[in-house]
């Protein structure tokens, strides 16, 4: 396991960008770009992980768990973007997917000094939770070593939660501490040691893949549309009008139609439609069904 910061890939320093004060912008700009195109090369070695991932995230959500992210730093703001971006996108109860950030709410902004280098911290914070078997944590860290993620792992194991790591160096220190490891390696950064850009990157592209997957795989999507998303403002009604076209081939007075029919439920104006029922048919189909439309609509 890696220790010393001179070990750490994140830490190194990227020879393409030695002279980066002296270089032009546009040199800069290109440099940059050509280390971003590394960052999904990087993530492909690592696809057998992710899915293993996916399928313990779903297991939870089958049981009723939640997924709960935990980081410091860059890695926690990611964690909590992607938590806070699954309610609207996917219509789910704020608790179900959370980001644990080490020094609370207010480290978003501002760092909270010597909070992730607390590990008791990282199981305090579960704790307050009340973490059971049925969850599922997710420990971020670009350095792999955070010890606010590593007691949050250790705790989350003894409570017999699935555990999972996501990281940006080899052979991280968190992967010794979780029942699935991702270790992305995106290489050194372009300004050494800011892992907001490579890893950072690597890391909220790895959690579109768990969070997404994972709500497709219980019902949150039909074919390739969010029909679980909440029309909350006047961009997000227009969507939920046009999947309902998409996914029956109504006109848009048609869906307009449906949408109010159906208690301006996507999900409920497609069984109705597909299935030729009524709105309470429709409801009553889709809680059978526990929320998949092509199952509801047989």
């Amino acid at each position: 396991m890696k220790t010393n910061i001179n070990q750490l890939t994140t830490e190194g320093r990227n020879p393409a960008s030695s002279n980066l004060d002296e270089m032009p912008i546009a040199d800069i700009v290109q440099l940059m770009n050509q280390e971003d195109a590394k960052v999904s090369q990087s993530i492909q070695p690592q696809l057998p992980n992710i899915t293993r991932a996916i399928e313990l995230i779903v297991t939870s959500f089958k049981s009723n768990g939640r997924l709960i992210y935990m980081g410091a730093g860059t890695s926690g703001r990611l964690g909590v973007l992607d938590a806070a971006e699954c309610v609207p996108t996917f219509g789910t109860d704020p608790e179900m997917v959370q980001g644990l950030i080490a020094g609370g709410m207010s480290a978003m902004t501002v760092a909270v000094e010597g909070a992730e280098d607390d590990a008791q911290l990282g199981a305090q914070d579960l704790q307050e939770l009340r973490l059971t078997t049925n969850d599922t944590v997710v420990g971020l860290a670009a350095s792999g070593r955070t010890p606010y993620v590593i007691g949050a792992l250790d705790y989350a194991q003894q409570v017999g939660a699935a555990t999972i790591s996501v990281s940006c160096n080899t052979d991280a220190i968190i992967s010794q501490h979780a029942q699935v490891g991702i270790e992305v390696t995106p290489g050194p950064e372009v300004l050494a040691g800011s892992t907001r850009l490579k890893a950072g990157t690597a890391e909220k592209m790895v959690l579109n893949m768990l969070s997404t997957i994972s709500m497709v795989k219980i019902g949150k999507v039909y074919h390739n549309l969010m029909v679980d998303v909440k029309p909350t403002n006047e961009k997000l009604v227009i969507r939920a009008k046009h999947m309902i076209e998409l996914a029956t081939g109504v006109s848009p007075t048609e869906a307009s139609n449906l949408f109010t029919a159906s208690h301006k439920n996507v999900k409920t104006a497609i069984v109705m439609n597909l299935a030729a029922v009524s709105v309470d048919e429709a409801e009553q189909r889709l809680a059978k069904a526990h929320g998949m439309v092509r199952k509801a609509i047989q």
